[in-house]
């Protein structure tokens, strides 16, 4: 799809456009009964199919010298499934004057979902920072993401979160890491067809997220869910979401400062410590919260929207920054990083 013209300060891809078209399709034209039934049955699909090609395309040698850098690693991880839900429960107090419980559960829920993959390595490329500790970042991120998620969901959603269960781990398992699994596994036989067709895993990405958003829209229309939401609450819901994106996006570049990390690795881990994953979050919450999913998924949907928004130009910014300040610490960068090739310099 040909990028849309927009003002500079405020970039919009034309993907957004088309989850609001979903959004809209779901609302005028919801699935009803086995058309129902057929679409839940082909977002499933979809997404096992996208978790196989991310499987496939992840080197094993890649992964394996990304844990080498460890440090980087923690930091990302501790922002992703630490700092976010301590402040998703720190939110609570905002219940029931700024949001209603249910946009609350849904709040919390996109705190606790992992980091996106292709979108973060997208932005630490265009700021020139460490592109292959972005890579491992965001897949270690998702992978430990699909156990970590749900136990977090228990723990703080309760019985909000629609009732997690052994069988309800066992689904996002078999849905989620079964399928990167075998695109480990097959990667020796598909991985270079896949090197040589990487728009496959971009319509593949996109096409899913938007089944699993308009399966999930259908049945909240079919369900009266939307009756629940007022525009004055999402525009509370924006304002807090925003104020929690500014704050992660400070803590993770000012607090990777502080741990001595240099240039090119603070790029990787605001950028993959401060997102959220739709393509992640969507399949889990229609596990984990049934008929409420697609309430439960709006706050998400909100934040990716977001987080993209601020996140290009934020990226835009550091590529512009002085070229002694990117390549010196690049340097220092190169000779503590063992993933790939180390830091870009442009």
């Amino acid at each position: 799809m040909k990028r849309l013209t927009w003002p500079s300060w405020m970039p919009v891809d034309p993907y957004i456009l088309a989850l609001l078209g979903t959004v809209g399709i779901a609302a005028l034209l919801p699935a009803r009964g086995a058309a129902a039934d057929i679409a839940s049955g082909a977002s499933t699909g979809a997404v096992a199919l996208l978790f196989f090609l991310y499987g496939a395309r992840l080197s094993t040698r890649e992964a394996l010298d990304g844990l080498k850098h460890w440090r980087l690693h923690v930091t990302v991880l501790a922002a992703t499934f630490i700092a976010f839900p301590l402040l998703g429960a720190a939110a609570k107090g905002l219940v029931p004057y700024v949001l209603t419980p249910a946009l609350y559960s849904g709040f919390l829920f996109l705190t606790l979902v992992p980091s996106t993959i292709q979108s973060s390595i997208a932005f630490t490329s265009i700021a020139r920072g460490n592109v292959p500790a972005a890579i491992c970042a965001g897949s270690f991120s998702s992978l430990i993401g699909i156990v970590i998620t749900p136990l977090l969901a228990a723990a703080l959603l309760g019985n909000s979160g629609g009732g997690f269960s052994a069988d309800s781990l066992f689904k996002i398992v078999l849905q989620l890491l079964v399928p990167f699994l075998a695109g480990q596994f097959l990667r020796r036989w598909v991985g270079g067809f896949i090197a040589r067709h990487k728009k496959i895993l971009s319509f593949v990405d996109r096409g899913s997220i938007l089944l699993v958003v308009y399966t999930a829209f259908s049945e909240g229309m079919v369900r009266g869910i939307w009756h629940q939401v007022t525009p004055l609450r999402l525009g509370a819901l924006l304002a807090v979401e925003a104020v929690l994106l500014a704050l992660m996006l400070a803590l993770t570049w000012y607090g990777s400062k502080r741990l001595g990390f240099a240039r090119g690795d603070r790029i990787a881990i605001q950028f993959a410590g401060s997102k959220k994953s739709l393509a992640a979050g969507l399949p889990m919450a229609s596990v984990l919260f049934g008929a409420q999913a697609s309430l439960a998924v709006l706050p998400l949907m909100l934040f990716h929207q977001m987080q993209l928004m601020v996140c290009a130009v934020i990226a835009k910014r550091r590529s512009r920054d002085p070229e002694e300040f990117v390549t010196a610490p690049g340097r220092a960068s190169a000779t503590r990083t063992a993933v790939g090739t180390g830091t870009r310099s442009g």
